[in-house]
């Protein structure tokens, strides 16, 4: 019995999604108080639809990043360097106080998150490890699609797209809550928040001699996960929503793996000290208040 009542107890603090009926999406929320709401969400045409589109929306929001950094000329090594210190303090601002704060964040409804997160990190670190050694030993420069893009540019690309699954996965379980108004707000969050990431990604890029356009697209594929994980996790919430923790961990320790092995020491190498110091901590800062200006959206 003792058993029982426990797992009841840990039932009452979770939102679970129940099932579907017909084309008609069911949630049941269980209180504190033991009294039990059922409500009646948006059709699954409807959520399908929701998450999706904004899926799909946040994904090009990366792509604006690229427009600020039209006006970077490539031609002296202290802007790219300053480009390099900036892009790697915006990244180490959204891995620890976006990313992991996130999974830490999640302890309530997943107990052990806060040290899943580390596990995640260190999966992350080692994935990109992994793809830069595989990458050594079968360059992919000369190819078609990578025309133009320097072993950097590629595992930044690859570092960033990785960080948009997770991002993809919350904006779907935004929208399995049943608040319609939560799910926008989460989704548009996110699409505010690609805004400095496609800066974060565009700012290398152009640096190395990477045209504007190409800077966008290559900022806006970074986000196709979005879309592409938003449906299937807004779906299938109780299988996705537990990979959250170990999710963010993983995106978050591929971008700090890059920013360390590839960012900083460039920065430093063309820049100097100081400048890629100023660089990492203007764009640390950056990052950190576009973050603290969406969690002062309001979410009812």
């Amino acid at each position: 019995m003792n058993v029982i009542l426990k797992l009841i107890e840990m039932i009452n603090k979770y939102l679970f999604i129940i099932g579907m009926s017909y084309d008609t999406l069911f949630v049941i929320i269980l209180k504190n108080n033991n009294t039990t709401f059922v409500y009646i969400m948006i059709t699954q045409n409807e959520l399908i639809f929701f998450t999706a589109t904004t899926g799909f929306i946040s994904a090009l929001a990366t792509g604006l990043g690229a427009i600020p950094v039209h006006f970077v000329k490539n031609n002296s090594n202290l802007v790219r360097a300053f480009a390099s210190s900036i892009a790697a303090g915006m990244m180490i601002s959204a891995s620890v106080f976006s990313l992991v704060q996130e999974a830490i964040n999640l302890k309530d409804r997943f107990p052990y998150s806060n040290y899943i997160v580390i596990i995640g990190l260190l999966l992350g670190a080692g994935f990109y490890w992994l793809t830069k050694k595989v990458l050594e030993h079968h360059p992919i420069e000369n190819h078609p699609l990578a025309a133009g893009l320097s072993r950097k540019g590629i595992l930044l690309f690859i570092a960033m797209f990785v960080h948009s699954i997770p991002e993809g996965i919350a904006i779907g379980v935004g929208f399995a809550t049943g608040n319609l108004h939560f799910g926008l707000i989460m989704a548009m969050a996110i699409s505010v928040h690609n805004i400095p990431e496609g800066i974060a990604v565009s700012l290398p890029l152009k640096a190395d001699g990477v045209s504007t356009p190409k800077c966008a697209l290559i900022s806006i594929l970074t986000s196709i996960p979005q879309p592409i994980m938003a449906v299937p996790a807004a779906l299938l919430t109780w299988f996705f929503a537990p990979l959250l923790p170990i999710g963010l961990g993983f995106a978050g320790g591929a971008m700090i793996y890059l920013v360390l092995d590839e960012l900083i020491p460039e920065a430093l190498n063309d820049g100097g000290k100081t400048l890629t110091a100023w660089g990492v901590m203007l764009g640390l800062c950056g990052m950190l208040l576009i973050s603290n200006l969406l969690n002062a959206l309001p979410i009812h």
